[in-house]
C-alpha cells in the first residue's frame, strides 16, 4: 500500500471518536467537538441525554492498556478520598477503557469521562491565590500517594532523569528543539550533568519519589466557587514530588515573577504537607530539568499551537536559564 493510500484510509480523529462513542450506551452518545489535539485528541460530547462528557482519544504508542487502567484506578482512589477528579464511565461491555480497532491501523484506546464544571484560574486576576491553590492540591495528591497501596500490576511512566531529558527521553531529544542554536548544546549538557549528580545525592527514596501528577499547571485546574477540581492525569507516573512544583511553572520559568509564584505555591503546599531544607534547596534543579524536558517536548510537538505560540526565542531563553543556574545566579528563589 502506498503512503498516499494508507493516509487516505486512516480514520480522522473525529471518525475514531465516533467509533469510540458507539461503544457506550445510547444516552451517552452524541455529537463531538474537538477541544484539544496534543498528546491525545480530547473531545466535548453533547449527548442524547442532554448532558456533556469528555472523550479522550489516546495517541498510539504512548500508554498501554494496563497503564491507562492504572491511571483510572488512581483517579477512583483519589475520588474516594474526597478529591474532585475526573470519573470514567463504563461502555456497554462494562469496561471504562475502550480499545478501538481499524484495519491496517494500530489499536487506539479511548476513555469517556464525566464533564467537570469550572474554569481555569484567571492569570490576570489573582495569580498568587492560584499558585497557593496549586500548592495545596499538590500536597493533597502527594499525601494520598504516600499512603495509597497501588494495585497489583499497576503500571505508569517512570519520570526519572534519563526518561525526562536523556537522548531517548519519553518526550524526545531536546537537541531537536526548534530554534535551538547548536553552540548551546554544551551549556545544556553541562547543566544536565550537574542535575544528574545532584539528583543522585537527593535520592529516589520513598519520601521524595512516588506517584505524581507530573503536569499540574494552572491549565489543569478547574475552579468553581470555592471548589477546585484537578484534571488531565494522562502524564501521571512515578517521579520526584518536587517535580510537581517545577511543572506548575511550565513554559514560564523565565518570567520575572517566578520567585513570587514559587513562594505562594509553597505557602499552599505547606498547609497540608511538610518540606525540609533539602527539598527547598533542590527547587532550582528541578526547574531547570523541567525546562529542558519541555525543550524536548517542543521538538517532538513542533507543529502544535502551543509550540508555535512560544515564539523563536523560547529555546534561547532556556539556554540563558541553564547558564545562569550554572553560574550560581539565584534566578528562582
Amino acid at each position: 500500500m502506498s503512503q498516499a493510500t494508507a493516509a487516505a484510509s486512516s480514520p480522522s480523529p473525529e471518525q475514531w471518536a465516533a467509533h469510540a462513542l458507539s461503544r457506550y450506551p445510547a444516552p451517552l452518545q452524541g455529537t463531538v467537538k474537538l477541544l484539544c489535539l496534543s498528546e491525545n485528541a480530547t473531545f466535548a460530547v453533547s449527548a442524547a441525554n442532554g448532558k456533556r462528557y469528555v472523550l479522550r482519544l489516546h495517541r498510539q504508542g504512548y500508554h498501554s492498556a494496563t497503564a491507562i487502567r492504572s491511571e483510572l484506578a488512581w483517579l477512583n482512589a483519589l475520588r474516594a478520598s474526597g478529591l474532585q477528579v475526573p470519573q470514567a464511565l463504563e461502555g456497554r461491555n462494562g469496561e471504562s477503557l475502550q480499545t478501538l480497532l481499524h484495519e491496517g491501523q494500530a489499536p487506539r484506546h479511548a476513555v469517556l469521562f464525566d464533564w467537570i464544571d469550572g474554569h481555569e484560574p484567571d492569570p490576570e486576576q489573582d495569580l498568587p491565590a492560584s499558585f497557593r491553590r496549586l500548592g495545596d492540591i499538590n500536597a493533597l495528591l502527594h499525601r494520598h500517594a504516600r499512603s495509597w497501596q497501588t494495585p497489583k500490576e499497576f503500571e505508569r511512566l517512570n519520570w526519572n532523569h534519563m526518561n525526562m531529558v536523556g537522548r531517548h527521553g519519553l518526550w524526545g531529544d531536546w537537541r531537536k528543539a526548534p530554534y535551538l542554536p547548536m553552540d548551546a548544546v554544551p551549556v545544556i549538557e553541562t547543566a544536565l550533568a550537574r542535575i544528574s549528580s545532584e539528583l543522585a545525592s537527593y535520592s529516589m527514596g520513598a519520601e521524595r519519589f512516588g506517584l505524581i501528577h507530573a503536569d499540574l499547571r494552572l491549565a489543569n485546574l478547574l475552579v468553581q466557587g470555592s471548589q477546585t477540581r484537578v484534571i488531565d492525569f494522562d502524564d501521571c507516573g512515578f517521579g520526584w514530588y518536587m517535580h510537581d512544583l517545577a511543572s506548575a511553572l511550565s513554559f514560564h520559568e523565565h518570567h520575572a515573577d517566578v520567585p513570587m509564584w514559587i513562594d505562594h505555591w509553597l505557602q499552599g503546599y505547606t498547609r497540608e504537607a511538610s518540606l525540609d531544607e533539602t527539598d527547598i534547596a533542590m527547587i532550582p534543579t528541578f526547574i531547570i530539568q523541567r525546562r529542558v524536558q519541555l525543550l524536548a517536548w517542543t521538538g517532538s510537538h513542533a507543529n502544535t499551537a502551543t509550540v508555535r505560540s512560544l515564539g523563536t526565542d523560547w529555546a534561547q531563553r532556556t539556554v540563558k536559564l541553564c547558564r545562569a543556574w550554572l553560574e550560581g545566579e539565584d534566578a528562582f528563589l
